[in-house]
């Protein structure tokens, strides 16, 4: 019996805990993959002081249903076992929820509803959490073929998730994305999210492909991209993987001493030498695997689509099925939001930094001026060049950051698969620099 499942069913007046708790995994995940974290909160507060859920009703294939339908899958389940548990007499009193990588938008779903349809109002939101969660989304912000052939690709081949995740989803009847709707001031999601007490985020700063670190930090600039030029600042009890969330990085003073042409040349042609097998196979699998891939994405966006449906039908979603803007305020920002997801579909690696200038101003319209004051701000205060992300994002940013996040950014160095490594999804040896992103979150962060 897991975790989970003995915390469901061992209940006992003496010893129930009245704080819950919510795991919520990501894309393509299991409740498994949440192991490590489960094990390690159980092992810090034994469960006569909290109870764990791990949610099961998204795993596998049914992550390609989209974070609405997700979130009310969760939302079932969270409201089941609070039921449950006030009719055995021992109600929860306090919520926490975390998210990994797609789950944590997933569990911002869950919470606008959670709020919306009471609950807030007997229990206390504590401890809201995401490991490697996507904020913004994952559309890649850089130049070139190969990024917007991947924006295009890759927003088709994961169903509602994956329309989402790119943001080139209509959201209901809100003509804007659904990650534009969450991140909105006037949403439940946002009203939601205020109402905890602490809002934690870890962020892989190098090697996670599947949510770089600009949209899982939350931010405008990746201050990473080149570790050799700056500086990082780590906590000295969790160092060298966690950084100090109030000063992590800043530009290098002096530059390392140019290595002569011929070290230089000699070192780059070695490389290329070793790197000569890895190229031949990935010639000769790549267009297997995409093949592949896009088959599969194809029948399991088909059988996503006939489980929505189904979804869709089902009875007792009609609780679910509320206003989510709890004010007319963004009536207007819908329909400009159409026309600015148009103007921003080719994207620039980085802002011109003509745009940093106070011209800028001179003809921008007054509903501008506040995303070109953000933009501006944030690359001024960073000191490195700002993301051409599209105007939803940095308007994500800026609401989210009015929430309230304290942002933690990891430096994962002995696995290049830090997503996985971040929360340790399996135990490996590569991944030990997880557990220490695990416990500074249980010791740190996470209050009872």
């Amino acid at each position: 019996m897991s975790l989970e499942e003995s915390d469901r069913t061992s209940i006992d007046p003496q010893r129930r805990a009245d704080h819950l708790c919510v795991l919520v995994h990501g894309l393509w995940g299991t409740p498994s993959h949440l192991d490590y974290l489960a094990k390690s909160l159980r092992e810090k507060h034994p469960d006569d002081k909290l109870s764990i859920l791990v949610a099961k009703s998204n795993s596998g294939s049914f992550t390609y249903d989209g974070i609405e339908t997700g979130g009310e899958r969760v939302t079932q389940e969270v409201e089941e076992l609070l039921n449950e548990l006030i009719q055995a007499g021992t109600p929860i009193a306090k919520l926490s929820i975390v998210g990994y990588s797609l789950g944590g938008l997933i569990a911002r779903y869950a919470i606008g509803l959670l709020y919306s349809k009471g609950w807030f109002e007997t229990i206390k939101p504590i401890n809201f959490t995401t490991f490697a969660t996507p904020h913004l989304g994952v559309r890649t912000p850089l130049r070139g073929y190969h990024s917007q052939l991947w924006n295009a690709f890759g927003a088709r081949t994961l169903s509602s998730s994956g329309r989402q995740l790119f943001t080139i989803d209509t959201f209901r009847d809100t003509n804007r994305p659904i990650l534009s709707v969450l991140a909105d001031p006037s949403s439940i999601f946002i009203r939601a999210l205020s109402a905890f007490k602490t809002r934690n985020l870890y962020a892989n700063i190098v090697n996670d492909r599947s949510a770089p670190f600009y949209t899982t930090a939350i931010a405008s600039t990746d201050p990473f991209v080149d570790l050799d030029t700056v500086d990082i600042q780590t906590l000295d009890s969790y160092s060298p993987v966690i950084l100090d969330p109030e000063n992590p990085v800043s530009p290098k003073s002096t530059k390392e001493p140019l290595q002569p042409f011929y070290t230089r040349f000699t070192n780059g042609g070695q490389s290329l030498l070793t790197r000569i097998p890895l190229y031949t196979a990935l010639i000769a699998l790549i267009p297997v695997a995409t093949v592949a891939w896009t088959i599969n994405s194809g029948i399991q966006s088909f059988r996503s689509n006939k489980r929505i449906q189904l979804h869709e039908q089902g009875k007792g979603l009609d609780g679910y099925r509320i206003p989510l803007l709890m004010n007319g305020n963004s009536a207007r920002g819908a329909v400009g939001g159409a026309f600015r997801r148009v103007n921003s579909a080719h994207g620039h690696e980085y802002l011109p930094e003509s745009q940093d200038d106070d011209s800028d101003s001179l003809d921008a319209s007054a509903e501008d001026l506040p995303k070109l004051e953000l933009k501006r701000t944030s690359s001024r205060k960073a000191d490195f060049p700002t993301l051409a992300l599209s105007d939803e994002q940095f308007e994500m940013i800026k609401n989210l950051d009015n929430v309230g996040f304290k942002k933690y950014p990891v430096h994962i160095k002995n696995h290049r698969h830090t997503h996985a490594a971040i929360i340790v999804r399996m135990q490996k040896p590569g991944f030990d620099e997880g557990k220490v992103v695990v416990r500074h979150w249980l010791d740190e962060t996470f209050e009872l």
